[in-house]
């Protein structure tokens, strides 16, 4: 379902020019004092920010579905994530490519396994802060 949307995401609905046309009327409106390039500034700021979060929630479920019915955190399960999160960022970019008015961006790639890394690093630590992972479980299991 996540993946679905993402996919939405890089439709041409979503490209820059198309949320140009919600988000920069209400930038000026929020900051009437604003100059073009801060405004510019901002949407792409927003933009890539929404890069993060979708990565962030796909790579917590990911997690999820990796882990199964175990409980705690594993290295190799938020490695899986994160692997497959990236590799999906990947395939996203590269759908781009077809899409009018977009592109593929490696920066995005890039900053979609930020937000997928960010989401596993927040799962070790509140296992860590609940008191269901030690610390010491950081480092791969051998098997």
């Amino acid at each position: 379902m996540v993946a679905a949307l993402i996919w939405s995401f890089s439709t041409q609905w979503f490209s820059s020019s198309h949320t140009s046309l919600i988000i920069i009327p209400l930038l000026r409106w929020l900051l009437p004092h604003a100059s073009v390039a801060t405004i510019d500034g901002i949407h792409l700021a927003i933009r890539k920010t929404a890069h993060v979060g979708e990565y962030f929630i796909f790579s917590l479920l990911l997690f999820r579905a990796v882990r199964g019915p175990e409980r705690g955190w594993r290295f190799q399960w938020a490695m899986a994530a994160l692997a497959i999160a990236a590799l999906y960022a990947c395939t996203d970019e590269f759908h781009q490519i077809f899409v009018p008015g977009r592109g593929a961006s490696v920066v995005d790639v890039l900053i979609d396994a930020a937000g997928s890394s960010l989401a596993q690093v927040v799962i070790w630590w509140l296992m860590v802060k609940l008191g269901n992972q030690t610390s010491a479980d950081v480092a791969p299991q051998s098997q």
